[in-house]
């Protein structure tokens, strides 16, 4: 068959570990055999982000702007064992991180719902998107270690001249600070983006975050929240039969575990990172979750939502056979190739992008699947494959689909 032509290019972030050499396979064998692939490509790995300075990751993310929807691999955000096994010149903050502060928007996450594999919370019925604030917060932190006694204080200077102070602890012993901070127009944009994507996928939105114990910074939340569903929501949800409704983000946890999921969840960005992998591995796997970066420009980033596998790449390294799960990263390729196909009014790359979805939930229907959908599947003697021969399972179903 004829391959399918694209007119603008893709931003392709390649990255780390496990999920490098499964981003390599999946392009050999399921997209460049069906696509005269065109990506504007950037290496995210940590080697080529430590050669640059980081620059390479603030390039793609610029590109992204240019070109309008991107497509990322997992990459590694360096910790202190990063920093001598890769040989750093700093520890470098969280390439999500960088970008999402670059494009801002919000980063909605959904489980990938397959036949055979069920929820681990029985009464999940319907699948829960996690709509995750992509700005600020811990990931554009300021953070020093305390080496002997003194004061740190939180000091605001205004461009008059004006100072604020608050004293953050009297330090009588070593320790560690930290200083965060987020945009009221970030947040406006998030609540905005949350409310769009319920009206459109017609889902409720739960919202919840701590203003019982932080009453300023995450009560701003809560009041902007409010404050844009009532100026510009309430009339559209009513008329929709939908809902919004906040409350502390314990107790959010605690509903989520009893409701039967089909709402929006919103989350601020520490915890989005966090319950997203509880949702996806409740739901089956982590590798089963699709993420896309959504920004208010219309800009779109699409990733997996997992790390980089990176005790599978070990084995890889050294000789020996690995069952690694492509799905997400999969999806991302596939939600980047369908928005592409979408926006430039290409209907062959959007349906090829459906097919190879279908392809591969279909492959894990019928039984073929890596070792981690394998030990919670609820199919009879499942066939469990290796990284690359679940990728060529793929391709065969996806050829007959073709």
């Amino acid at each position: 068959m004829e391959k399918i032509q694209m007119t603008t290019p893709l931003v392709e972030m390649d990255g780390d570990e496990m999920t490098r050499i499964l981003w390599k396979m999946i392009k050999e064998e399921l997209l460049l055999p069906f696509i005269d692939l065109n990506t504007e490509y950037y290496d995210l790995g940590l080697n080529y982000r430590n050669e640059t300075d980081d620059q390479v990751t603030i390039d793609a993310a610029e590109a992204t702007k240019k070109y309008g929807v991107a497509v990322k691999c997992a990459t590694i955000t360096p910790n202190h064992a990063r920093m001598d096994e890769y040989d750093l010149k700093k520890m470098y903050k969280s390439p999500n991180g960088t970008i999402r502060a670059i494009l801002d928007g919000t980063v909605f996450r959904a489980p990938i719902v397959v036949k055979g594999i069920e929820p681990c919370v029985r009464n999940w019925k319907k699948p829960i998107t996690l709509a995750r604030h992509a700005y600020g917060d811990i990931y554009k932190n300021t953070e020093m270690y305390i080496d002997k006694p003194g004061k740190v204080e939180l000091v605001y200077t205004s461009e008059d001249g004006e100072e604020k102070r608050a004293l953050v602890q009297e330090f009588k012993a070593p320790g560690v600070a930290m200083g965060m901070h987020n945009m009221t127009a970030s947040i406006e944009s998030f609540a905005r983006s949350c409310f769009n994507y319920a009206l459109d996928t017609k889902q409720d939105v739960w919202f919840g975050a701590k203003d019982t114990i932080s009453k300023t910074y995450d009560a701003k939340f809560k009041e902007i929240f409010q404050k844009v569903f009532d100026a510009e929501f309430k009339e559209k949800f009513e008329e929709a039969g939908l809902t919004y409704f906040y409350s502390l983000i314990d107790d959010i946890v605690a509903r989520v575990m009893k409701a039967e999921g089909g709402f929006i969840w919103a989350c601020k960005n520490y915890d989005g990172d966090v319950m997203s992998d509880m949702v996806s591995s409740a739901f089956g796997s982590l590798a089963m979750m699709t993420s896309v970066l959504v920004s208010p420009q219309g800009y779109y980033e699409y990733e997996a939502a997992h790390g980089t596998v990176q005790r599978h790449y070990y084995r890889h390294l050294e000789g020996k056979e690995t069952s690694t799960n492509s799905v997400a990263t999969i999806f991302a390729w596939t939600g980047a190739l369908r928005k592409r196909g979408e926006l430039d009014g290409n209907q062959a790359l959007a349906q090829f992008a459906d097919k190879l979805e279908e392809a591969t939930l279909s492959t894990i229907e019928s039984g073929k699947m890596t070792k981690d959908l394998a030990l919670i599947t609820s199919i009879e003697n499942p066939t469990v494959l290796n990284s690359r021969d679940f990728i060529l399972a793929i391709r065969e179903a996806l050829e007959k689909m073709l």
